[in-house]
């Protein structure tokens, strides 16, 4: 009569317990799966496996009071603990991992690492429910895995070492995909890392180093720390030209390349004899041969307008008296120049050149010289909070600067589109000219009129768009 009582005990309480915790889970998981909550995953594992498997095994030893030593409580039982080593790992990498806050070891540590624990401590949990539930001796087998893998790791463990090598790189992060390193003499971008070698874009092709060899090594993180990276060139002049107006050329060349880092200025150091090092301040170490290559362009440019001979060589093509009788052929109908007006020009102007890219005039500077395009084509562009507009283009014939002519500031940013060549007549010439040919005051003035209606009506559509963009 007992063993009745307890039977009808256990299956009554199975019948209402189950069902009741059953609903309580569910309602539980949907309520954190809705929050993106990650503990929804051990819970749903314990309301879908768990308890169901728990109440069959309760029902076969203390409803049904089945012989332990029967094969099918084994088998339940031998399920029943599989699921609970699975929510117990479950449980302890949500408490761990899945909260992780950035930047902590937890959320550092690489997921292969987890893996490999979670399933040594299966293989052992596995052990030891194998052993409780249908006592198998599992010792002996333990001491033949630990042996075996002393011989594997022996015969592989060079294959091992690079493995374990890829793995303590990925563990301590001394650098991740996209950051620029320098090994040796391999300097690129790093594409890929994975257990057996690191992948490092260089321009020329995918090189490929070992992690066994890179982590005995010493290699630059170029990419680290956050901020600016300096990139640092040697050039020279003659000992004729001052050092002070080289190193203001230098300075002065640097501040306009367009990867400088706003905030940050470039430096100078003067070696004597003429040498001087340039160290220019870049947002990336993807942009230094673009950097250098740009600078040293334009230096080349800046240096000949200037008088300062780079590299020792003041000799330049457009000094020649022939060149600016040319460049008068292609600007003297906008000038309406007579023989006397030809003459004065002459006399006074001179050219210039101007590499791609670089600013002929900035915008809001009174000019005292008005340029005249001989060859090439500038650029007009407005500036504005999201950078320079381009609204018109200035080609062989046209002016910029007009505005020196009535003493105002500058309308747009002057740029250079390709190699420019101009002729650079000064203001005082140009109030001759005037004065002499009023119907040129008219023309240039009409220029000035057209030019700030197109400046206007480019920053307006630009804002207009940028509204309507702010609006979707």
């Amino acid at each position: 009569m007992l063993a009745l009582d307890n039977w009808v005990w256990w299956a009554v309480g199975i019948a209402v317990g189950v069902p009741l915790l059953l609903v309580v889970l569910t309602e539980l998981v949907n309520s954190l799966s809705r929050k993106g909550n990650p503990a929804a995953g051990p819970l749903r594992l314990l309301r879908n496996w768990i308890v169901p498997v728990g109440a069959l095994l309760a029902l076969l030893i203390f409803a049904f009071q089945t012989d332990i030593d029967n094969p099918w409580p084994r088998v339940v039982a031998t399920i029943f603990g599989f699921l609970l080593i699975l929510l117990v790992l479950s449980a302890f990498n949500v408490a761990l991992f899945a909260n992780a806050q950035s930047g902590s070891w937890r959320e550092r540590i690489p997921t292969i690492f987890v893996e490999i624990v979670r399933l040594l401590l299966v293989v052992v949990g596995l052990a030891f429910l194998f052993q409780w539930v249908w006592g198998a001796d599992v010792g002996g087998l333990i001491a033949t895995l630990g042996v075996t893998s002393i011989v594997i790791g022996l015969a592989l463990q060079n294959a091992v070492g690079g493995v374990i090598s890829g793995l303590l790189l990925l563990f301590e992060q001394p650098f991740k995909i996209g950051d620029w390193l320098e090994v040796g003499n391999v300097r690129g971008r790093v594409i890929e890392v994975n257990w057996r070698a690191v992948h490092i874009d260089t321009g020329a092709g995918i090189q490929i180093i070992p992690n066994s060899s890179l982590s005995g090594a010493s290699f630059t993180n170029l990419s680290q720390p956050a901020g600016p990276k300096h990139v640092t060139t040697d050039v020279k002049f003659t000992t004729d030209d001052p050092p002070h107006e080289v190193i203001a050329l230098l300075i002065e060349v640097a501040d306009s390349l367009p990867m400088r880092v706003p905030e940050e200025r470039a430096t100078v150091d003067y070696a004597g004899s003429a040498s001087y090092s340039v160290t220019l301040p870049i947002a990336s170490p993807a942009l230094e041969q673009q950097a250098l290559s740009l600078y040293l362009a334009w230096l080349w440019y800046a240096s000949r307008r200037r008088g300062l001979a780079l590299d020792g060589d003041s000799t330049d093509p457009i000094a020649e008296p022939d060149q600016l009788e040319r460049a008068l052929e292609v600007v003297g109908s906008t000038l309406h120049l007579g023989e006397a007006e030809r003459e004065l020009v002459l006399s006074t102007a001179h050219l210039e050149r101007y590499g791609t890219g670089e600013i002929v005039i900035p915008a809001g500077v009174v000019p005292d010289e008005i340029r005249f395009v001989v060859h090439g084509v500038a650029r007009l562009a407005a500036e504005a909070a999201g950078g320079r507009i381009e609204f018109a283009t200035v080609e062989p014939g046209d002016y910029i600067g007009q505005t020196a002519l009535t003493r105002e500031k500058t309308l747009a940013t002057a740029v250079a589109a390709d190699v420019l060549t101009l002729l650079v007549v000064p203001l005082a010439t140009v109030d001759e000219l005037v004065r002499k040919r009023p119907r040129l005051a008219a023309e240039i003035g009409a220029s000035i009129e057209l030019k700030r209606k197109m400046a206007s009506e480019a920053l307006a559509e630009d804002g207009i768009v940028r509204g309507t963009l702010d609006s979707l």
